[in-house]
């Protein structure tokens, strides 16, 4: 039943949600750009991706490519890939920074990031910072998996986060690139990112797919965050 919800974000603010089942966006038009950015943005970065395989692979002991399980479009759960920007046993790390401090854990809780995180190597937090390290998603892209433009990619411990807002981010392929990366990314809540996910399922169009990819440059280049 369509109505709206009425959420908090960790500090209290007071958010609406619009609870409805949308379509399914974009279909053959989305696709068809998709695939077109995709292969130009493959061949024209080619030299990047070179540079980051030789670089990861000289100063970090590990794959260069990292394999995440993520749910996707309808449900369908993908391995996303991204180089890989943390160390080998980055999960155990980040399990001993949370128990060990509060404020990391508080932090992790309300963002799922962390401003300081001990599991990012020196290379990685520079892939990071310019978003390097996403680039092997445009081969996720071309297999049909993720969108150019879209909602982030969610793990499996995130889709009970998105309650009555579940069925808006099934609508969409995970996108590299999406609202919450250019409204602020990692200095917003995660129920925030839900808000701008629900929203872009309820008014997708190519226009403002568009306006979405014209925005991620500079939100990319004047970020003051790594992660």
């Amino acid at each position: 039943m369509d109505g709206i919800a009425k959420t908090h974000s960790a500090d209290g603010e007071a958010l609406f949600v619009l609870v409805t089942t949308p379509r399914p966006i974009g279909l053959a038009s989305k696709r068809a750009v998709d695939i077109v950015l995709a292969l130009c943005g493959i061949v024209l970065l080619a030299p990047f991706f070179i540079i980051c395989c030789a670089i990861i692979a000289s100063f970090s002991a590990g794959p260069v490519f990292f394999r995440h399980r993520r749910v996707g479009f309808n449900g369908k759960r993908f391995d996303c890939l991204k180089f890989r920007t943390m160390a080998v046993d980055a999960q155990d790390r980040l399990r001993r920074h949370l128990d060990s401090d509060p404020a990391a854990a508080a932090e992790w809780l309300a963002t799922r990031k962390l401003r300081n995180d001990p599991r990012i190597t020196p290379i990685g937090a520079v892939l990071r910072k310019s978003s390097l390290d996403e680039l092997p998603q445009l081969f996720n892209v071309l297999k049909g998996d993720m969108s150019i433009v879209g909602p982030r990619p969610v793990t499996e411990e995130e889709l009970g986060r998105y309650s009555d807002s579940i069925n808006a981010y099934y609508a969409c392929r995970p996108g590299i690139t999406g609202l919450w990366q250019v409204s602020g990314r990692s200095t917003t809540t995660f129920q925030r990112r839900v808000v701008l996910d629900s929203y872009y399922a309820h008014h997708w169009s190519i226009a403002l797919d568009a306006k979405i990819i014209m925005a991620t440059i500079p939100a990319v280049c004047f970020s003051d965050t790594a992660y």
